[in-house]
């Protein structure tokens, strides 16, 4: 039987949703057949990697989300260890954990992203970096933690770069529009999924919250809009360099024609697996289990080192154990 080990909580300002996510995965994996041990990560990484050897797991399943867990910390531990783990590797968590290198990614690849601009908080409490509205959001935070959007009349400037405590900030125009995503699953992008909220975006409570958003899967978006998103993820998910499971997430102008509306905002590579998450969702819609969602992110766990010969005999150890 595959032994996997499922990390969860950490120490991020994610660690409730992380907690979350784990505790819908272990019994779904436990469902599929394999022998599963939940570890909570804390501050002592000498602690992690003892535990990590003492118990020696075939697979990790990193359910961990935000910093240490999805910006490559996690990864580089399992790739020095020689232990497979689902999502991303190093450099592809990394990239997409940091939102400007994510959109020079994607630019270089010719996707559609709104402009940018890099700056500290000292900048913007002297001038606005955008025509409002604007956003502005942590470089390297996830789930929408320290997320603003300014409109006309917003006196919120000041404040927002007096309490700014997330570091380099990322600003950029606000898009008009609808919310989209799209999971990419190895090479396939699942559906469209459109989000809709009654919050002033979607925020953190808007994402985790029972009721704080409203998903329409597949989303009423014209067919060229639909075939174009998929495109995108599936473009942004090997621009980065993904391997599993990732969530691309858009916003659709829908007063422009086609989908020259369409702009790719990011890739996340550790989407929440939640109750209220949109990846398991997708699978569902269709006819993927949420135990068999799991099951072939174990099959499919990887870490940097592994050469594709090595790859192949995992997929076909797992397929066997997973069968006995």
């Amino acid at each position: 039987m595959t032994r996997v080990t499922v990390l969860l909580g950490g120490l991020s300002n994610e660690r409730e949703v992380s907690l979350s996510s784990g505790r819908e995965i272990c019994p779904a994996l436990r469902e599929a057949g394999f022998d599963v041990t939940p570890l909570d990560p804390g501050p002592d990484l000498g602690t992690l990697v003892a535990a990590l050897t003492a118990s020696r797991p075939d697979v990790v399943f990193n359910a961990l989300h935000g910093r240490f867990g999805e910006d490559g910390c996690i990864q580089g531990v399992l790739d020095w260890m020689g232990i497979p783990y689902t999502h991303s590797g190093l450099r592809a968590s990394a990239m997409a954990m940091d939102k400007a290198a994510g959109k020079a990614a994607f630019a270089a690849a010719g996707l559609p992203v709104a402009p940018h601009r890099l700056l500290d908080a000292s900048e913007l409490a002297v001038a606005d970096p955008f025509p409002v509205p604007y956003v502005v959001k942590p470089v390297r935070e996830g789930s929408s933690v320290g997320v603003h959007i300014l409109r006309d009349r917003d006196n919120r400037r000041a404040e927002i770069a007096a309490t700014w405590n997330w570091g380099e900030i990322i600003a950029e125009p606000f898009i008009p529009g609808r919310e989209l995503t799209v999971a990419v699953m190895g090479d396939r992008p699942l559906e469209v999924t459109e989000i809709a909220t009654g919050h002033e975006f979607y925020d953190y409570d808007a994402k985790y919250a029972d009721g704080g958003s409203r998903h329409t899967l597949p989303a009423p978006v014209p067919a060229i809009v639909r075939a174009r998103a998929m495109e995108v993820a599936l473009a942004a998910h090997n621009a980065l360099g993904c391997r599993g499971i990732t969530r691309s997430d858009f916003r659709w102008d829908d007063s422009r024609p086609g989908a020259e509306g369409l702009f790719i905002l990011e890739v996340n590579t550790q989407p929440g697996m939640t109750p209220t998450s949109l990846v398991p969702e997708q699978a569902a819609f269709l006819g993927i289990s949420f135990p068999e969602l799991c099951a072939w992110m174990v099959r499919h766990a990887r870490h940097d080192g592994m050469t594709r010969d090595e790859a192949a005999r995992h997929d076909r150890r797992g397929a066997i154990r997973d069968a006995a």
